[in-house]
């Protein structure tokens, strides 16, 4: 048995409180309860998108007012040094154990979550999450490089595969009758968490308002951890990681599971088929063997490595491309700006940065939602033929001049990579059915991992070879748009070749109901009568739980636009 495994078998009421059947719901369940409590999930372990508003206070560490070189230091002796700061590129390394663990996570313990239930995954995700930070924040203070990476990065990232995937297979089964919004709400907020977690750890750090009102006379704000000594980073951490432990232990503990064979009231199954929506399941052993399950790992893998790689170089796109005309020099390049120029046109880049943010988190449930109306099928045809229109014109938004076109294009392109992460689980479970949805889920998110590094190299790359070969700043990402325009139409045919399951692959009735057994028996004991509110409407609990994700959701929207006005 693993180590997460064992989490929470421990005899005693409290691992009890734990387990699968103890989170059963009884009658009289509004399912609008489920989505926030993803929700304080999601928020919480997104902020691994953020990450990269420490790597500026890290790189000055010892410094302080700048960083602390040691000549030519290799990556093995930053690991340990406690003399010389680090560089933001080790740093970055982050991102990849950020997100190769949350594949290699939620592949892994996947089906560990189908057994156990949502709560004891986000249980074990929030020790790892905020344990991860924990153990970061040690490391910042000790200056060792290896333990920020073997908290935050190793540990914080297996945090982030399993909460990830927790609420996943018990939304769709709460959503029947709309399994693509259910699972964009809540993977909504994995795109949200860096909006709000980057500006919350500014302030933590260097101090300023939260939100001030009425011409100034209400504010709220903080002096900061930053000191004449200290950059303020590890201080940040702690404060984070308890918070999020918070956020994290009311979004786990209020998880709840249909009984068996629920529905909502007044809603009844279509009685026209349609053979892309299965009433079968498949097992979890069996999912990875049928063409299906590889076809969707590309059409995922192919439209997040385009997105990813965007996202990666979104603010020096800008800077390079439109250069002076950011600040009403039109006719200025990039290499003729002075330093204080170059320093106005990177703030005004960062607001870019943010915005693209908004779309993407928009995206996610905006095209999950449509998805339930035109078939996760049709919104991937979306998805690649809009993506590959929108990149090929894209140097021609650039050689007009139009930030306007630019930003818009890219908005809307960073909007259907975030819809494809939240379509992606009702495409599986149209696929296999909902019985292992949420591990095979977990098996698929190896895509992202391998987009992770496929994206950013492919963009990266290509713009260090364009540079070298001489060819103009405003120029450099042409070359790359059309290789991101034929990566699409790769992903195109790959979601025109996927069909129904053979019937060979589908599990026996009898061994679906001998697996929801233990759940059945846990809802005969509970009160009967009726569950949930049918199709919607939101009684005062659930909308004060509503309420409790969505104002700090709203402050990051409002912090996000604040910043992103200004390029325009």
């Amino acid at each position: 048995m693993s180590t997460i495994e064992s989490a929470g078998t421990i005899s005693g009421a409290g691992a009890g409180f734990l387990d699968r059947e103890r989170t059963i719901a009884t009658a009289g369940f509004n399912r609008w309860l489920v989505p926030p409590a993803a929700l304080c999930i999601h928020l919480c372990i997104g902020m691994a998108y953020g990450f990269s508003v420490f790597w500026l206070p890290l790189s000055r560490a010892i410094g302080l007012t700048a960083p602390k070189t040691c000549g030519d230091i290799s990556l093995f002796q930053e690991l340990f040094t406690t003399s010389c700061d680090w560089k933001v590129a080790s740093m970055g390394w982050m991102y990849t154990l950020f997100f190769v663990l949350l594949g290699i996570a939620a592949a892994v313990w996947g089906g560990w979550l189908e057994r156990v239930g949502p709560r004891k995954a986000g249980f074990v995700s929030a020790l790892c999450w905020c344990g991860g930070l924990f153990l970061g924040a040690i490391g910042v203070y000790t200056h060792q490089l290896w333990l920020l990476w073997l908290g935050s990065g190793v540990i914080g990232g297996i945090g982030l595969g399993l909460g990830y995937i927790s609420p996943v297979s018990t939304l769709v089964k709460w959503f029947p009758d709309r399994r693509g919004m259910a699972t964009g709400m809540a993977i909504m907020g994995f795109g949200g968490g860096a909006m709000i977690g980057a500006p919350l750890a500014n302030i933590l750090m260097n101090g300023g308002k939260f939100f001030s009102f009425f011409g100034g006379q209400f504010e709220l704000g903080f002096a900061g951890f930053k000191s004449a000594n200290d950059v303020g980073v590890w201080q940040t951490f702690l404060a984070m990681g308890v918070i999020y432990f918070v956020f994290m232990m009311i979004g786990a503990f209020r998880y709840r599971l249909p009984p068996p064979g629920w529905q909502p009231e007044g809603w009844t199954p279509p009685s026209k088929a349609n053979a892309m929506i299965s009433k079968n399941n498949v097992h979890l052993n069996d999912a990875h063997k049928t063409p299906q399950f590889w076809l969707i790992w590309w059409v995922l893998c192919l439209n997040v490595s385009a997105g990813i790689g965007v996202i990666g170089m979104a603010s020096p796109m800008l800077q390079e491309i439109f250069a002076g005309k950011l600040i009403g020099l039109p006719d200025v390049g990039f290499n003729a700006l002075d330093a204080g120029q170059k320093a106005q046109i990177a703030a005004i880049a960062a607001g870019f940065a943010g915005l693209l943010s908004l779309f993407n988190i928009g995206g996610r449930f905006f095209w999950a939602s449509l998805s339930d109306k035109i078939g996760r099928k049709n919104t991937y045809y979306t998805f690649f033929i809009l993506g590959i229109v929108l990149y090929a014109l894209a140097p021609t938004f650039a050689a007009m001049g139009s930030k306007f076109l630019f930003v818009l294009g890219f908005g809307i392109i960073l909007s259907m990579y975030g819809g494809g992460f939240a379509t992606v689980p009702a495409y599986l479970a149209d696929m296999f059915g909902t019985q292992f949805v949420g591990a095979i889920h977990g098996r698929l998110l190896t895509a992202w991992s391998t987009a992770g590094i496929i994206g950013p190299v492919v963009v990266n790359y290509i713009r260090e070879f364009q540079l070298a070969a001489g060819v103009p700043r405003d120029q450099l990402y042409n070359t790359t748009m059309y290789i991101l325009c034929a990566m699409l139409i790769a992903g195109l045919i790959c979601n025109y070749l996927i069909k129904p399951v053979d019937a060979k692959w589908h599990m026996k009735d009898a061994d679906v109901a001998k697996l929801q057994a233990a759940s059945a028996s846990a809802a005969a004991a509970g009160p009967h009568g009726s569950y949930g509110i049918g199709f919607g409407g939101l009684d005062a609990k659930a909308a004060l739980f509503w309420a409790f994700v969505g104002v700090p959701l709203l402050w990051g929207v409002w912090k996000t636009l604040e910043s992103a006005v200004k390029i325009f």
